[in-house]
């Protein structure tokens, strides 16, 4: 009897105080309440009071908001946004507890993707851009002792390969690379991915080293090579791209995939492309010379290639030139294209496969035809698109787990720092069975890391991911805008020199690699630059309008000067020789008066020759040149690399700066904030007022409505108004001095919070923050898991960040400690609980 009055008491204890016993919640698990249980209490609890429904703040009435449909699924996601980024319910209200807010959002997430389901699906929690969505003082703090973590891993999934990385699998089939040269080592090298030319353009090219003449000029040139351009789609302009949630191959690319392979196979078998003659092929243009008269600018006939065999020799080479056909020759040259594209062997069934596919065409269409439409079909196996993580061999751990094993596991540690395919001894290390587990991980990337002559362009493309500092030449700018900058506007002088830019900030990223200490902080702070000629304009600075005058007037007196200089030297001869007539001056082309550039005080930039990467010859002599010098910024007009004219024009637009954008850059990127996307009722323009400053015309974003937000991103952004849209250091806007005041607001770190005279004094307190270092590990983890972090990841985030931070900010200690986690190295077959439908 008193047992069950024991009983009775407690089960009453229980339902009086049912908050006494915390509620243990594990993030991303399926959470098994319904809208009346879970979101309903929590709207009416912290949203109800501001999104009531009588005046409700931003005109958003939550009060009849039901349960997740097609219609208010925008609203939701708004919720969802503003619950997630605790920007709801505000600052000063009180705040639901750590795991009542995590339930919520994820229960908001779990609804929006059953609902969107067969209506394009709800992907925003996926999307790299929404990444800050996950709090960071959870991930690199203490948790709450009722959040209980799972153990991490990434989804089983098919990875599309980059247009980088594909076009530069291209590459090797027809291109010879030159080997890697210590002596030299910015120059490009093979394994280095395909760089864009002086247009900006990505392409490869056939056969460029072995022009020696083309008829007509530089576009004539360009028309007559043949080139593949870049197949293979990219949905962002900007940020971290390669997501495998985001990226397929539709059937357009698969069409065009088909042609580029037809064309490659046949320049592997027979050579250049660009002809129409034979006799274009010689070692003596001049003996051909007759039959090159006309006007053949821009066609094939233009160009003279020399009998040198410059392409790789492959088993595809020896099949096209044998006589007959044997079953030998076919195979081999199935299994090294298929290794070629995909990277690995095919197994004996798909050698056969694809030998039986070669052997059908060349019966119907005849040798030559035939092995050129059978082989392509390799370029469109879905190894050759698409790396596979699919664990369907290994057995899972009791999470559910399953470790990658041998050729996915080689593949990504390969894929993991390169963009071809594995050296010898990654192969042979995957072929022996010795890539199964963490220290066979660890090995090969240790290794990998200290050999210089194994080229990692995947390091180089998350800086500038992470930097977005390689789109200057692809904003379009207003002619007369631009020539107010001081900078050129002649042509595409300005494009040219800003693809010139992306290259030189290339070069200076793997000279900090290099050195490989506090990388973040030397990346933010370092004085040099890798420079070009022209950059002495661009890291210069915009004169004013007094001081354009003045310079006019010196370089008029000195051009003065100089004319009665030599009027004097002139008499002095006749003085000496009277009676004879002054000597003639051997005959000269006319010299042109030296093109001064008035509108801006150059920099003088010196220092040693250094070289950096560009594209191998394929505009003529418009290509780019790998010359360089680094040098030392002038002090105190830039910092680091976000002082830089790269960067700088990369965050502009044609007419202006841009602010906004910049300030949202530095709170997303360096202070790991989040900004909600802009609502489709604001109008999101800027007053056009060519006469006000941009800080002025700016006003309209510190309206209460849209304040909200800006606030996090304007105060960031215009302390880089001492700036011009061209990087061009200045102290006047329209003749005012420009007002460069910024502010740090509600950063995650009281330390950084507080107003800021201008950029420099920004960079220099971000620089030294704990936080930023972690947001740059969190931007790390992304790129390199292609996934968003979650906080059952943050033991990854933490000993990452501890890694980079015990070896003095050291790049590859961070990159070893991301690479051996569990996140790179496991996989689950189901998508998360937290997906499913409830």
């Amino acid at each position: 009897m008193n047992k069950i009055t024991s009983l009775l008491a407690l089960m009453l204890l229980w339902s009086i105080l049912p908050v006494a016993i915390a509620e243990t919640y594990t993030p991303g698990q399926k959470v098994n309440k319904n809208f009346s249980q879970l979101a309903k209490p929590f709207l009416a609890t912290h949203c109800a009071d501001c999104h009531g429904e009588t005046e409700p703040e931003g005109n958003l009435s939550l009060h009849n908001l039901g349960p997740v449909d097609e219609v208010n699924a925008g609203i939701w996601q708004a919720v969802w946004a503003q619950v997630t980024l605790k920007e709801m319910p505000p600052k000063d209200e009180d705040q639901p507890k750590v795991v009542e807010r995590l339930q919520f959002s994820d229960w908001i997430v779990a609804e929006l993707s059953r609902v969107m389901r067969d209506k394009g699906g709800f992907h925003a929690h996926l999307d790299p851009n929404k990444g800050n969505f996950v709090d960071h003082d959870l991930l690199f703090g203490k948790l709450p002792d009722n959040i209980k973590l799972a153990p991490t891993s990434s989804p089983a999934r098919i990875w599309r390969v980059t247009p980088q990385e594909h076009i530069t699998r291209l590459n090797e089939l027809i291109n010879r690379e030159p080997e890697f040269n210590p002596s030299k080592p910015g120059l490009r090298t093979h394994g280095d991915v395909v760089p864009t030319n002086h247009g900006g353009e990505l392409k490869l090219y056939f056969g460029t080293d072995r022009i020696i003449r083309w008829q007509g000029g530089t576009v004539a040139y360009a028309t007559a090579v043949k080139s593949v351009p870049v197949v293979l789609s990219s949905a962002r302009d900007h940020g971290l791209e390669n997501y495998p949630d985001f990226y397929t191959v539709n059937s357009a690319e698969s069409t065009q995939i088909l042609g580029v392979a037809a064309d490659i196979i046949r320049y592997m078998a027979d050579g250049p492309l660009s002809i129409a003659k034979p006799y274009q092929i010689t070692d003596d243009p001049r003996s051909i010379a007759d039959k090159m008269k006309g006007d053949i600018r821009g066609l094939p006939t233009s160009l003279v290639y020399s009998t040198k065999v410059m392409r790789p020799l492959t088993p595809v080479y020896d099949l096209m030139h044998e006589e007959g056909i044997t079953d030998e020759r076919l195979r081999a040259a199935v299994d090294y294209l298929f290794e070629a594209l995909t990277f690995r062997p095919p197994s004996k069934k798909e050698s056969n496969e694809y030998l039986t596919v070669v052997k059908q065409s060349i019966e119907k269409l005849g040798k030559k035809n035939g092995a050129v439409l059978g082989l392509s079909a390799i370029f469109l196996d879905r190894d050759a698109l698409f790396r596979p993580e699919l664990v369907e061999n290994g057995k899972p751990d009791q999470q559910g787990r399953v470790m990658l094993q041998d050729w996915e596991l080689g593949l990504a540690v390969n894929h993991a720092l390169r963009y071809i395919k594995p050296d010898k001894e990654l192969r042979k290390t995957i072929v022996e069975g010795r890539m199964r587990s963490k220290a066979d991980v660890k090995r090969e990337i240790e290794r990998m890391l200290a050999d210089d002559s194994i080229r990692k362009p995947r390091i180089l493309r998350f800086f500038r991911e992470y930097f977005d500092y390689d789109s200057g030449g692809y904003i379009c700018k207003d002619s007369k805008a631009l020539a107010d900058t001081g900078v050129s506007n002649r042509g595409t002088s300005h494009y040219r020199a800003m693809f010139d830019a992306t290259a030189s900030t290339d070069r200076l990223i793997e000279l900090i690699l290099q050195d490989d200490r506090d990388v973040f902080k030397q990346l933010l702070t370092t004085d040099k630059v890798v420079a070009t000629r022209l950059d002495n304009v661009y890291f210069g600075k915009r004169r004013s309008k007094e001081e354009v005058a003045a310079s006019v007037v010196a370089a008029k007196k000195a051009a003065a000067e100089a004319e009665k200089k030599k009027a004097a030297e002139l008499e002095a001869w006749k003085k000496a020789n009277p009676g004879k007539k002054p000597p003639k001056s051997k005959k000269q082309k006319k010299r042109r008066r030296p093109n001064v550039n008035h509108n801006v005080s150059q920099a003088k930039l010196t220092g040693s020759k250094i070289y950096a990467r560009v594209s191998r010859r394929s505009f003529g002599n418009g290509s780019m040149k790998p010359e360089r010098i680094l040098a030392t910024v002038p002090e105190d007009q830039r910092l680091g690399i976000l002082s830089h004219p790269s960067w700088l024009v990369s965050h502009s637009d044609a007419m202006d700066n841009h602010a906004i954008l910049r300030g949202r850059w530095i709170r997303e990127r360096l202070l790991g904030g989040g900004i909600p996307d802009v609502p489709i009722t604001v109008d999101a323009m800027l007053p056009d007022e060519p006469h006000n400053t941009l800080r002025d015309r700016m006003r309209v974003t510190r309206k209460t409505y849209c304040w909200t937000c800006h606030k996090k991103m304007d105060p960031l952004g215009l302390p880089f108004e001492m700036y011009n849209h061209a990087g061009l250091y200045r102290e006047l806007e329209l003749n005012k001095p420009v007002n460069t005041t910024g502010e740090i607001i509600d950063s995650g770190d009281p330390t950084l919070d507080g107003k800021v005279a201008n950029a420099i004094e920004m960079i220099r307190k971000i620089a030294e923050s704990k936080r930023a270092e972690q947001v740059f590990v969190r931007h790390a983890f992304r790129f390199w898991m292609g996934r968003n972090e979650t906080l059952n990841d943050a033991p990854v985030l933490q000993d990452a960040y501890h890694a980079y931070k015990d070896s003095g900010g050291s790049m590859k200690a961070m990159l070893v400690s991301l690479l051996t986690s569990d996140a790179f190295l496991y996989r689950t077959r189901k998508n998360p609980a937290l997906f499913k439908e409830n």
